[in-house]
């Protein structure tokens, strides 16, 4: 077993360090880790985007809810609209007349206002 007895035995390796030896357990330990956090990584965009969809749709969903509203109270205004009364009370409004009425046109209002709005007496001029 010597070198002079002429055995030819290998040489024996050196065991590897403890150090050494705990090197591929934490490998193996931080792989599991590391794929985790590369996931995280990879999921955090489309959650962040799904958060702010839902989000928007919380708000676009107030605002349907607000249009609905709005929408009932324009049918009910066209309802009443389109009554006979209603759409003569608009057009005089507007400062039509019916075919057999004759238009007036009073100038001066403002100015009789102003006075407190009565009557002259003096004759009419």
């Amino acid at each position: 077993m010597d070198q002079a007895g002429g055995s030819t035995s290998r040489p024996r390796r050196a065991l590897p360090s403890r150090r050494a030896r705990l090197r591929p357990r934490r490998l193996r330990a931080l792989v599991p880790l590391l794929v985790l956090v590369v996931a995280g990584f990879l999921y955090a965009q489309p959650i962040a985007r799904y958060a702010e969809t839902r989000r928007d749709l919380g708000a676009r969903a107030s605002e349907v809810a607000e249009l609905r509203v709005q929408k009932a109270q324009l049918e009910a205004r066209l309802e009443r609209s389109t009554s006979l009364v209603a759409l003569s009370r608009e057009a005089r409004r507007l400062g039509l007349v019916r075919p057999d009425e004759q238009l007036f046109i009073v100038k001066g209002i403002t100015a009789w206002r102003r006075t407190g709005g009565t009557v002259s007496t003096d004759g009419g001029s």
